[in-house]
């Protein structure tokens, strides 16, 4: 795209992961979804499996870690940056830490469950040279979630 923002540029993934999260929710899974991006290119897409997969560590993180070091053939992700819809948990946050991901992009924040209230240092949680940016599209991301669970009250 010509004269993209930044903001414009985080916008549109986070529109990618909002529909990983709304296939997710039709799924039955709870809605989080999520995308890495490498040289401006989706290379990995996922959504959260735990409900299929009966896996409790199969997070929308977790499958797109996976996905985008298969696809790039090496466990470290330092030039990716990873758009999800729900600040990750604090065993996400060990992965993308272990994975040395150069980005994390979120849109809500889950003080409940994620891992900037799970540490007393959250800035430790990732790795040193891990930007974060939070925030983005976090209406609509909370919107979805709140909509998931309350249709299953």
């Amino acid at each position: 795209m010509i004269n993209e923002t930044d903001t414009e540029r985080d916008e549109r993934f986070m529109m990618c992961a909002l529909a990983e999260a709304e296939a997710a929710a039709e799924e039955g899974e709870v809605p989080v979804g999520a995308v890495i991006v490498c040289n401006g290119r989706i290379i990995a897409r996922a959504h959260n499996l735990t409900e299929r997969l009966k896996d409790v560590t199969a997070h929308a993180e977790m499958q797109a870690i996976t996905a985008a070091a298969d696809y790039l053939n090496g466990k470290y992700l330092p030039d990716c940056t990873l758009y999800v819809t729900l600040e990750p948990c604090p065993m996400c946050a060990a992965a993308l830490k272990w994975s040395q991901i150069g980005r994390v992009v979120y849109g809500a924040s889950d003080p409940k469950r994620g891992y900037r209230n799970a540490y007393r240092n959250p800035d430790e949680a990732l790795h040193p040279k891990t930007e974060v940016t939070s925030g983005v599209l976090a209406d609509e991301a909370l919107s979805l979630m709140q909509g998931f669970f309350r249709k299953r009250r």
